[in-house]
């Protein structure tokens, strides 16, 4: 068992963290590219060649913009909203593996930020508390869209967040371990999990898919009936924070499934985080493509398909999977 240096750890740290910030600075570009190009027109090109310092002008713009609050929100928790949601969001990726791990010049650099035997649980907890603060926020900001915007929030999480844990049972049970590492080395010894989990994969795909709020899912965010939903009351970088944070979540979801079910870093060639960061992008495009091409259902759809279709399609699944490995 290798083990890294604190100092090692430290730079690491820093390093990922820097470039998950870039690739959410540029997903945000990507994404509007994309869109554009399905609905047959440019996206953002005025910014830079190409649109390329797009990025970078909307941080400016957001760091310009005023902070203005309503006379009626509650401090404290008003504040604090979107700064844990972008800190849970940001220490969720850091169990997420891009790598087998290297030993430079005798000294060894982990594959992930922090290895934790009980990896998979923590991203949970860690979505968990994120959570509380688009709750929170969208109360604190004592507007009555904000607060439909948070109700909307918690119905939706409760009847998702079970199939999406049960859809990952499975994953566990053939991989024998809730860490992250462990689960992609055994899939280098045995197969992708998305072969005898791909029920599981699809489920997670769209439980993912309502926890992160995305189209069609967006129920929470939902402009033609809540103008903006929980942030509506935000502006400048508070606001700015909570879209860093639903991005980052979206990441982490999409690096999470590669671990998953995509077999994480392994590759031909070895080329450990190349390999990562392609399906990682992959996993993202499938997501942009989605909320291109789908119409944002009704809630009273949203609520039925969660509860009705969802979770029991993935309990059959997680038991299946029991039985079977149990038999076999």
């Amino acid at each position: 068992m290798h083990h890294e240096p604190w100092w090692i750890a430290i730079i690491e740290a820093v390093v990922i963290v820097n470039l998950l910030l870039g690739l959410f600075a540029y997903l945000t570009l990507i994404e509007r590219k994309v869109m554009g190009r399905m609905q047959l027109r440019y996206g953002p090109n005025r910014a830079g060649p190409f649109g390329l310092l797009q990025p970078i002008a909307d941080l400016v713009k957001l760091v310009r913009k005023e902070a203005f609050a309503p006379s009626s929100a509650i401090e404290a928790p008003y504040i604090l909203a979107p700064v844990i949601s972008a800190f849970t969001a940001l220490a969720a990726f850091a169990v997420i593996p891009f790598g087998p791990g290297w030993t430079v010049n005798g000294w060894y650099i982990n594959g992930e930020v922090a290895n934790v035997s009980i990896g998979l649980i923590l991203i949970f907890a860690l979505g968990s508390v994120g959570i509380y603060g688009f709750i929170v926020g969208g109360w604190a900001s004592e507007s009555k869209f904000s607060i439909l915007g948070t109700m909307r929030t918690c119905a939706q999480l409760v009847s998702y967040e079970v199939s999406l844990a049960l859809s990952v049972l499975g994953v566990v049970i053939l991989g024998r371990s809730l860490n992250l590492p462990d689960i992609i080395h055994r899939q280098g010894e045995f197969l992708p999990f998305v072969v005898p989990q791909f029920v599981g994969m699809l489920i997670f795909f769209i439980g993912g898919t309502a926890e992160t709020s995305r189209a069609p899912f967006d129920l929470p965010e939902a402009e033609q009936e809540l103008v903006a939903g929980y942030h509506t009351e935000y502006s400048g970088m508070r606001w700015g924070l909570f879209q860093m944070a639903e991005y980052i979540n979206l990441i982490t979801l999409s690096g999470l499934m590669v671990t998953l079910f995509f077999s994480g870093w392994h590759g031909p060639w070895h080329l450990g985080p190349v390999w990562f960061l392609l399906k990682l992008l992959g996993v993202l495009f499938v997501f942009i493509w989605m909320r291109t091409t789908l119409p944002r259902l009704r809630y009273d759809q949203l609520m039925r398909f969660g509860w009705k279709v969802l979770l029991p399609v993935a309990t059959v699944n997680a038991v299946i999977t029991a039985l079977l490995v149990v038999w076999l």
